[in-house]
């Protein structure tokens, strides 16, 4: 099966939920949160744990994963500012499909406090 690597900015309290599920899936999203949004590459990532999470909740972190290409391929790429600003928006309620479409691992690349 062909993967795609993704990366998703979290806080601390999604952080611990994520390690709570063994680093499996991702936690459902709040009512007021229409979309899960995973990002395409590292370098937004970073942008948004460090000048995102951190002054919200004190820390960010930028967690990488590798998902299912076939899957992928119905969500259409988004581009929302430059053009490294790059994420798919995957509809709330199909979070649980998506984190069944993980493959491995979802790991802790970097940290910002």
């Amino acid at each position: 099966m062909e993967t795609r690597t993704l990366y998703r900015p979290v806080g601390p309290n999604e952080l611990k939920k994520i390690e709570e599920s063994g680093w499996t899936m991702f936690p459902p999203r709040l009512l007021q949160q229409p979309i899960f949004y995973p990002v395409l590459n590292e370098e937004y990532a970073i942008q948004i744990a460090r000048d995102w999470n951190v002054p919200a909740s004190g820390s960010g972190y930028v967690t990488k994963f590798e998902v299912n290409a076939e899957y992928l391929s119905k969500f259409e790429r988004q581009v929302v500012g430059d053009d490294v600003h790059e994420e798919l928006w995957v509809p709330t309620e199909e979070l649980e499909e998506f984190n069944s479409n993980i493959v491995g691992l979802i790991e802790v690349t970097k940290e910002f406090n």
